[in-house]
């Protein structure tokens, strides 16, 4: 029984982890890496394995850095089985296509370039009509049902608290007598977040490895509340002033938290009645797929509901718009509201044009609810520089900018340390993944004086362990 890390090693993308067992191959999820855009498209392109020896996949959420590749594996020849929950799978049939659809585009854009270069076309990574050619092979499974992926295994998902859908795994290993129990955490989610469940902690199953993301280890997170308490005290200024809100937000996740909360204010009367969109196609695909699964919904969540007697993600003044003209339409008004859109980062999508038409006036406010990446437009933002480059022309900023850093999806270093240090005594080797170096040594570092924790690695790619 072997595990060998493939993906997420030293980095916080591209999960994927391969068990060999019994002459069977499992994946753990298949996700893109992420990187400089040459490193990038060669890394996911080609695979460290052969995709056809693959007997089954289990995936923990349909984020892309965990399910992105799913397409191309398929396409390499991988003809088995994808476990997922229901919700994640719903999540991943228009995530994948999606990325598809991006694949397609950019490679467009890049061949017009390489053209005129006199240097031969490139293929996109997958297509749209790849990813709708992976959708046969998934095989939804409940939370907490057995189920047994390839011979000597037994599986189950385990709520992880992350988005809609999201699981641990546990697995039952058996190989010539030989047994051992598996954890691998996916993305950790946090307590008290809106709408989901809280992430149960692996303490107690008797686990001997656990697998586990270390993402935020150097970090602690703000309290949720005190965020939410922040953003409504940024929606009500800048209402006072008679401006607009704009707030870029992922579309999977992050824009239905900030439906709830808003959903939540308005209802109890700490926010006025005011227009809210949602203006990005995959947000509101994602919403509806969000709104077919309460059942993992939290019981907040479902009082709320039946306080306010209506659904957890839509309310009266909330409007999801589906064309472009709807979303220009957006920009030919100036009262006050709260416009939520893609991309997180400000790097594409329909935020780009909201925040060029409301940069420039100062009873506006874009408000940055996210990390952002170095050189991104949102980073800019978030770093309030004065004057910025938005589709080649350059903008000089009077908006307001505000920062709210506690909605994060990701667990902070506290549970981090509490979900690792709930093993201590029963697990023989824990192993961190999907994050930088400087969160796992700070995370190993906290771990260190805990009473019978077992080693601790941070493996580089290609690393194997005895399990």
């Amino acid at each position: 029984m072997k595990l060998t890390v493939y993906g997420a090693a030293q980095t916080v993308t591209g999960s994927k982890h391969l068990i060999e067992i019994n002459g069977k191959r499992l994946l753990l999820d298949c996700g893109l890496f992420q990187g400089r855009r040459e490193k990038t498209y060669e890394y996911n392109l080609n695979f460290d394995f052969d995709p056809a020896s693959i007997d089954a996949v289990i995936l923990s959420h349909a984020h892309i850095d965990h399910s992105g590749n799913l397409p191309n594996l398929v396409k390499s020849g991988f003809n088995g089985p994808i476990y997922a929950t229901d919700a994640t799978r719903d999540l991943a049939d228009i995530m994948l296509k999606d990325s598809g659809h991006i694949h397609e585009y950019d490679v467009k854009y890049l061949n017009e370039k390489r053209k005129r270069k006199g240097q031969p076309p490139v293929e996109p990574l997958y297509t749209i009509r790849d990813a709708v050619n992976t959708m046969p092979h998934f095989r939804q499974v409940a939370y907490n049902q057995s189920f047994n992926p390839v011979k000597g295994v037994t599986a189950r998902f385990i709520e992880a608290g992350h988005i809609l859908g999201s699981a641990a795994i546990l697995l039952d290993l058996q190989e010539n007598g030989k047994k051992s129990r598996f954890w691998f955490s996916g993305d950790i989610g946090r307590p008290d977040k809106p709408l989901l469940r809280d992430p149960v902690l692996p303490g107690g199953f008797n686990v001997d490895t656990l697998l586990m993301e270390c993402t935020y280890g150097d970090r602690p997170h703000d309290d949720i509340s005190k965020a939410f308490d922040e953003f409504v005290d940024v929606v009500n200024r800048t209402i006072r002033r008679g401006g607009k809100v704009i707030i870029p937000a992922f579309s999977v996740g992050r824009t239905q938290t900030l439906v709830y909360i808003l959903n939540e204010a308005i209802s109890a009367g700490r926010i006025p009645k005011i227009p809210v969109f949602v203006d990005s196609p995959l947000a509101v695909a994602a919403s509806d797929v969000y709104r077919r699964h309460p059942e993992c919904f939290d019981q907040e969540t479902w009082d709320m509901i039946s306080t306010y007697r209506h659904p957890a993600l839509d309310f009266d003044s909330l409007t999801y718009t589906h064309s472009v003209e709807e979303s220009k339409a957006l920009n030919d008004r100036h009262d006050p509201m709260v416009i939520i859109s893609a991309s997180g980062m400000v790097e594409a999508g329909r935020v780009l044009h909201h925040v060029k038409n409301n940069i420039n006036d100062e009873h506006n406010t874009i408000l940055i609810v996210s990390w952002q990446a170095p050189h991104t437009l949102g980073r800019r933002l978030a770093d309030r520089e004065r004057e910025v480059r938005i589709f080649g022309e350059s903008y000089y900023r009077r908006a307001q900018v505000e920062t709210i850093n506690g909605l994060s999806a990701h667990a902070g270093q506290g549970l981090l340390t509490k979900y690792a240090a709930s093993v201590a005594g029963e697990a023989k080797q824990i192993i961190l993944v999907h994050g930088e170096e400087k969160a796992a040594e700070t995370l190993q570092e906290k771990l260190l004086p805990i009473k019978d924790m077992p080693p601790v690695h941070f493996p580089e790619r290609e690393t194997s362990f005895e399990l």
